[in-house]
């Protein structure tokens, strides 16, 4: 493919799924991005009392998924009941995770239009998690009182974070609530993150489903097709494992970038409707981050890829779970907290062996690179160092090596990992991947990156 064949590709690209694209975006969010300008107004002239936030939230819901809504709301006043009739208990946290737990077995059981569960998957694990938080936190004393009913479902409901999230404790959704002056610097955050969220879905529909065919093209009158030309069986094998490897690659890409999209929708939703500041003195910094996409991409190692892929849940499952299982030990807590990020998610086969998965490959990667850290005395943790760290050689060569070496790894884990996210399976997105779809995937990719770990594990075994 020449360079004017090309640029008439690409031009094809923009004009039939990138004005689509945006164009399909921008009808599907402005009604609620008008919602969170409004209550922003409202919240700031004090017009807009408790019952009227939990009546715009639970609008907001009925905007996108129309008497599909009645689910959410269902959960969230059953989280309160149970809330109010445990008020009594030490273990509000304990039992009301459970409740939930078996109301979404309930609806993944088929009990409910999969279709429809998987539509409304996403706003029932916002209010889930903000449900347990607000538990625990009555638990530890860190909120007084419980709310009452109008208060409770209006930060579960809250119209900034109910669709799209992200998780807000209950104390930065009475920040939102109380407001703050209306300034540039606030208008221009949110702003920012929406631009960025229709660049992420530009990315994700547009650019990388064809990343390797148009815009590096790997495919084509190039390389691999005059080695396929070839009739030298190794060579027909390397080709096969390359096209297999790239076009996981691409489907990989394509699934960060729908969930960055996700994510920094999120950010400017929720900072336009008041929440997401840090406030200084009187300086008020609205900096809320839900994703940071260079570090998924270009990672230091699997650990960062994982907290940087969703900050405020990967917070709240410190927080709440994984501090609380920690007493069973590591790895178990580990174990225990990716299973109830799983369980949130839904129980869909593919993102239960994905989310497992990762907490063998993070927790292999953690313990191997402290050890060689420990060896070596190198800054080779998961974790960047601190500038004042004990270890002798930080910056040298073979240092920033095995930090490259280590990277490169974790993008051919997310590479495996995201394989089986095809975005050109329509029905499977809609309904959720079969379990035989996940095998198949990763079979032929010749199950690479759990041998990869499990060598990794050996070799951690051998120099312990």
């Amino acid at each position: 493919m020449d360079i004017y064949s090309r640029l008439a590709v690409w031009q094809q690209l923009a004009e039939s799924c990138g004005a689509s694209t945006v164009q399909q975006g921008l009808q599907q969010i402005w009604r609620l991005l008008l919602l969170c300008l409004i209550c922003r107004l409202c919240f700031r002239l004090g017009e807009l009392d408790r019952l009227h936030i939990m009546l715009t939230g639970m609008y907001s819901l009925f905007l996108f998924f129309e008497l599909h809504m009645l689910w959410v709301l269902l959960l969230s006043v059953l989280c309160y009941l149970v809330l109010v009739l445990s008020r009594h208990s030490s273990s509000r946290g304990l039992f009301l995770s459970v409740i939930i737990l078996i109301y979404l077995l309930i609806g993944e059981w088929h009990l409910i239009d999969m279709v429809t569960w998987h539509k409304i998957r996403g706003s029932q694990m916002v209010v889930a998690m903000k449900a347990i938080s607000l538990a625990f936190d009555l638990d530890r004393g860190a909120v007084g009182s419980l709310p009452s009913a109008a208060e409770f479902l209006g930060y579960v409901l809250f119209v900034g974070t109910v669709v799209f999230g992200p998780w807000i404790s209950f104390a930065s959704y009475k920040n939102a609530t109380e407001s703050r002056q209306l300034s540039w610097l606030w208008l221009q955050s949110s702003s920012v993150s929406l631009l960025k969220s229709q660049i992420c879905l530009l990315v994700s529909a547009c650019i990388a489903p064809y990343l390797f065919l148009v815009f590096i093209p790997i495919h084509g009158n190039t390389v691999t097709e005059k080695l396929l030309k070839i009739k030298i069986r190794f060579f027909l094998f390397a080709c096969g494992v390359l096209h297999r490897w790239l076009h996981a690659y691409e489907n990989a890409v394509s699934f960060h970038f729908s969930n960055y999209f996700v994510g920094h929708l999120s950010e400017g939703t929720s900072m336009l409707a008041g929440a997401g500041f840090t406030e200084e003195k009187d300086n008020i910094r609205w900096d809320v981050s839900v994703v940071k996409p260079l570090q998924v991409e270009v990672p230091r190692s699997m650990v960062m890829v994982v907290t940087s892929w969703n900050i405020p849940m990967s917070r709240w499952l410190k927080t709440y779970i994984f501090k609380n299982a920690i007493k069973l030990g590591t790895f178990p807590a580990i174990l225990v907290t990716y299973t109830a990020s799983a369980l949130l998610h839904g129980l869909s086969f593919h993102l239960g062996a994905v989310l497992l998965s990762l907490g063998f490959i993070t927790y292999v990667e953690h313990v191997l690179r402290k050890r060689l850290a420990s060896i070596f005395s190198a800054c080779v943790l998961s974790r960047p160092c601190s500038s004042g760290c004990s270890h002798q050689h930080k910056k040298e060569f073979w240092v920033m090596l095995v930090n490259l070496v280590f990277t490169f790894l974790a993008i051919f884990h997310l590479t495996y990992l995201g394989s089986m996210f095809d975005p050109k399976d329509d029905d499977d997105v809609e309904e959720g991947y079969a379990a035989i779809h996940t095998i198949q995937r990763w079979s032929e990719l010749n199950w690479a990156s759990h041998w990869v770990v499990l060598a990794c594990w050996v070799f951690y075994r051998l120099i312990q």
